[in-house]
């Protein structure tokens, strides 16, 4: 097997003790992407996440939920594999280090390095922070790095690591090789460290009698293995790697070189040490290569710059945003926002400006008003291209421009550049259907032109929901449905595309029928209700107060009190009003371009009405319990221009119109009138 044609990508191993946050989902969704995308662009992929399940704060947990170890990593587990189902995570393996190859793994390494000399036994009298199970020294607390009161003094017979021989080694290595830490900060910030410090030796034992939770070490059985030594060779045992030569390489590999260096490792900058000199060490001592690239993300930090997490009291609720704004909008939001590697900002109205900025108002409003007219103008299918409109081979060379730009940059780890290339694409797409104005080529009869302009749009949706795919997988396979078009023709396309040809715009086969749908992403006008909740203040209980007694009300009073609203009803309409009032009234003549039920509420129809303007109103309008949306489509009507827009259930609505009936509507008001004429 080629190496070109494989690509490896890893996670860090997480703690199982918590649930999952959004530094750990942030990770994951990144490296999620890149294993979609080469996967998509035919490389044989693998890509590894997973838990570590060793150590001391394991060891104790489980004693407070009287559990045996075991008992508690096989609990907690659950919830971390959950939540990355949650998040559409294909991961190819999921390493726990209580695998049974794991432990084989670890055991032949120690053997190994033993007997190549590379551990040696010594007595250690210091200090030890449990939370982080580390030995700290005096020059660290100096520092600042942590404070006396959370360490522990203690005295005790351990195995060391001579992971001092390799400072120079891993000098050199870093310093010949400008991408092997990403991104540049980090790597500056090792080359730092290495070049003011001497590197200590690596404790990689821990007695029995103090903590017995752990893969034992096969020269003392008195002994397991640190934490650290063990969680970190689970990358190479993803690969089947053992130094005994006698482990096994995952389905479709034929060894463990055909994995290994892995491509890119990705980690959140807090475990930069441990994998950029601990791991790097370890790995130079059995004498593999190192990983291609290792790169180390930022934080999410709140509005405050505090970074998130449970001891800092402001994490974030993945789930909840999950649930609220659905997996595709939080899988962009952490690709789109900020460059992979800088710390950014987390807040929720800042997704959900992002959502409706991104999501709803530009690729989304492309999508639906590209089938929408193409379904009630041109029969619903994918039509020829005819005679030229403006700016198509503008938009051909933009295309093929964005389409280098997001390969280049998915191959490099920018997201954000890929998808912000990506949207100048989505954005030319609106602006296309603004001034090609297909409503006025439609009203006019230029059909020739109208099939030009519409099947231009909709290649550029086709073009968007095949980058997508490994961002937004379950929106795109909806809009490839609508293009009609499946992943496996996507898959064909991508491939085509990122071969570097020119992009034509004219992959869609004319004549395929379309689907046109509800909206993609829906658009929020407030925070939902679950979210705002966070934010409430706790409410302090008042006494209930005394119910009101209730009043039963005969058939004949019922029936006088409805006779009763409604004559106060007919007297109000019948209220006069003076001239002035209803000068400020502005009437127009529309025709009702596209309609759609209203996602949430049975009696409104969500309609798309030309009444002489750049681009059509949408109108919310109370006519769905007389009219389906199909028996509106190219109905005249009479709309209230200038009303204050207004969000009905969840959609915006940019004025009214005028139908006929008190109470249930009988009919539309109509004028035979060009769209935009004034009603007097």
């Amino acid at each position: 097997m080629s190496p070109e044609s494989t690509f490896y990508v890893t996670t860090p191993i997480y703690y199982v003790n918590g649930r999952p946050h959004i530094g750990h989902a942030y990770t994951t969704i990144a490296a999620d992407m890149a294993a979609r995308w080469h996967r998509l662009k035919g490389d044989n992929v693998f890509f590894l996440t997973g838990t570590d399940e060793h150590g001391q704060k394991v060891l104790e947990k489980a004693v407070e939920r009287g559990m045996s170890p075991q008992e508690h990593v096989d609990d907690m587990v659950q919830h971390w594999k959950a939540s990355f189902g949650k998040l559409e995570i294909q991961y190819d393996r999921f390493m726990r280090t209580t695998d049974a190859d794991h432990i084989a793994n670890v055991t032949s390494v120690l053997t190994h390095l033993h007997e190549k000399g590379l551990f040696y036994k010594a007595e250690y009298t210091g200090w030890y922070h449990v939370g982080d199970e580390i030995f700290v020294t005096e020059k660290d607390i100096e520092e600042g790095k942590y404070d006396r009161s959370e360490l522990s003094e203690i005295s005790e017979s351990n195995w060391w690591f001579k992971m001092s021989a390799y400072q120079q080694q891993l000098l050199d290595k870093i310093n010949s090789e400008p991408d092997f830490i990403q991104p540049e900060g980090r790597r500056n910030e090792v080359l730092g460290f290495l070049n003011t410090k001497t590197l200590t030796d690596l404790c990689i034992s821990r007695p029995k009698s103090r903590m017995s939770w752990g893969i034992e070490l096969p020269f003392d059985d008195e002994f397991v293995t640190y934490v650290w030594f063990d969680a970190l060779l689970n990358y190479l045992t993803g690969t089947g790697y053992t130094a005994d030569g006698t482990g096994t390489p995952p389905s479709g590999f034929d060894s463990w070189t055909d994995l290994w260096p892995a491509n890119f490792q990705i980690i959140g900058k807090d475990i930069l040490t441990t994998h950029a000199i601990y791991w790097m060490t370890m790995l130079m001592a059995l004498e593999v290569p190192l990983p291609k690239t290792l790169f180390a993300h930022g934080w999410w930090v709140s509005s405050d710059g505090q970074k998130m997490g449970k001891r800092h009291g402001n994490t974030i609720d993945i789930d909840l945003l999950v649930q609220e704004f659905g997996v595709d909008a939080v899988r962009y939001f952490f690709l789109r926002e900020i460059r992979f590697g800088n710390d950014g900002a987390f807040s929720y109205d800042g997704f959900m400006a992002r959502y409706n900025a991104d999501l709803a108002n530009d690729l989304g409003n492309l999508a639906h008003r590209a089938i929408s007219m193409t379904t009630n103008w041109l029969g619903g299918v994918v039509p020829e291209y005819e005679a030229a409109v403006a700016n198509e081979d503008e938009l051909k060379v933009l295309a093929t421009q964005v389409v280098k730009t997001y390969n280049e940059s998915i191959d490099a780890m920018r997201f954000d550049t890929a998808l912000e290339a990506l949207w100048e694409l989505v954005k030319a797409g609106n602006k296309y259907i603004d001034t090609s104005e297909p409503w006025k080529l439609n009203r006019e009869g230029d059909l020739a032109k109208l099939r030009t302009a519409k099947r231009v749009v909709l290649e550029i949706c086709y073009l968007a929901a095949t980058l997508l795919m490994p961002v937004i997988p379950n929106k795109s396979r909806e809009l490839l449905t609508n293009l009609g078009r499946n992943e496996f023709a996507a898959k064909d396309y991508l491939k085509l595309l990122v071969s570097g040809a020119p992009v034509g715009l004219d992959a869609l086969p004319a004549g395929i029928p379309l689907t046109y749908g509800d909206p993609l992403f829906p658009r929020h006008k407030e925070l939902p209700q679950a979210i705002q909740k966070l934010f409430e203040a706790p409410k302090v209980e008042e006494k209930a107060a005394e119910p009101e007694p209730e009043v039963k009300l005969s058939k004949r009073q019922r029936k006088e009190a409805e006779r009763a609203e409604r004559k106060a009803k007919e007297l109000a309409y019948q209220q006069p009003i003076d001239v002035d009032h209803f000068k400020h009234v502005q009437l127009r003549a529309g025709i009702i371009l596209s309609a759609e039920a209203h996602p949430n509420a049975d009696k409104l129809l969500v309609v798309q009405v030309d009444i002489g303007e750049d681009e059509p109103r949408q109108i919310v309008a109370g006519i769905a319990t007389k009219f389906s949306p199909d028996e509106v489509v190219g109905k005249k009507v009479v709309v209230v221009s200038n009303l204050q827009p207004a969000n009905l259930r969840g959609v915006e609505s940019q004025g009214m119109i005028l139908a006929a009936g008190a109470t249930d509507v009988v009919d539309l008001v109509s004028v035979d009138a060009e769209p935009g004429e004034v009603v007097r």
